[in-house]
């Protein structure tokens, strides 16, 4: 007679129990190695910028007592002529600036990787203005746009043209403003586009040469596309560096005024809006006001850079 079968049994091993977890104790010396930046960026960034918010709901002159002062700060600084007027001239100063900075950058990138000899001299001289201090670049281009006896002016005249008050006239300021600027920026983008064509991958040319793409179908079909994080990134930073631009009208302008040193020059045509922070602050001692159009700056820079970011990325959908 057939006996039954029986189940078989199975034995589930048990999970191994986890390790049992370190505290703060175990790892404080890791923590004490990074601790340094955190303290220094508490002390010297968030401590501010906390502190700036705050100032800037009060009236201070820098050494009497605070007053409240609520939200109208904000209310003059949305009223305020003159700081609408300096948003317009650094939004014109940074276009006349950005885009041909970004054209040039582009091109000596694209001559730089397909250069044989001398790279690194070239990655040098291009990359030279970028590291030359801002005061000594300003004092330079003071010279070459002055009206009576600057280069340009030369030039001009040599090919018959009538001199330009370069520095005197509202279009001079900012063109002059934004010619420093694009000499002072394009090498260290081209060298950010130079590493972005040196990760595009030979073989995407080679196919492209073999089925007959010329130079020009080959940069808008391979390059342009495959470069565009690159070219969101360069952007971007341009655009946070072009509207906070302060030391370059600064300097440049420094003489042509007898207003203020922070004036933007004749009719306050290159006062940029973080010049009118500081002519706010250190000029007028209206340390309170100053801290809103700070503020008021920050938004500015960062809707910028979402417009410019939403346009790469939606170009890049298409």
């Amino acid at each position: 007679m057939a006996t039954a079968l029986e189940k078989p049994t199975v034995t589930v091993e048990s999970a191994p129990a986890p390790p049992p977890r370190k505290g703060f104790r175990a790892y404080w010396h890791l923590y004490a190695a990074i601790s340094p930046f955190y303290l220094l960026f508490i002390c010297f960034g968030l401590v501010p910028v906390g502190f700036s918010l705050y100032l800037s709901f009060h009236r201070w002159d820098g050494l009497g007592p605070m007053e409240w002062a609520g939200l109208s700060q904000y209310q003059y600084l949305l009223g305020d002529s003159d700081f609408w007027s300096s948003i317009g001239n650094t939004i014109v100063i940074w276009a006349l600036a950005t885009f041909p900075m970004i054209f040039l950058a582009m091109v000596t990138a694209v001559l730089l990787n397909s250069a044989v000899r001398f790279k690194n001299a070239y990655r040098f001289a291009y990359f030279l203005p970028n590291v030359t201090s801002v005061v000594a670049i300003a004092i330079i281009f003071g010279s070459v746009f002055s009206t009576n006896f600057g280069l340009v002016n030369a030039l001009l005249q040599a090919v018959g043209l009538d001199q330009v008050a370069w520095l005197n006239t509202p279009w001079g300021i900012k063109v002059a403003v934004a010619t420093l600027m694009t000499w002072q920026w394009t090498g260290y983008n081209a060298i950010i586009f130079l590493a972005g064509l040196q990760t595009i991958p030979g073989e995407l040319y080679e196919a492209a040469r073999m089925d007959g793409a010329g130079p020009v179908q080959t940069f808008f079909r391979i390059t342009l596309p495959m470069m565009r994080p690159v070219l969101l990134f360069v952007l971007v930073i341009s655009t946070v560096t072009g509207l906070q631009s302060f030391s370059e009208p600064q300097v440049l302008l420094q003489n042509t005024s007898n207003d203020s040193t922070f004036s933007g020059g004749p009719g306050h045509a290159g006062r940029t809006m973080v010049l009118y922070f500081f002519q706010q602050t250190f000029d007028n001692n209206d340390f309170g006001y100053g801290a809103a159009v700070a503020w008021g700056i920050f938004l500015v820079v960062v809707l910028f850079s979402i417009i410019n970011w939403r346009l790469v990325q939606r170009r890049g959908e298409d």
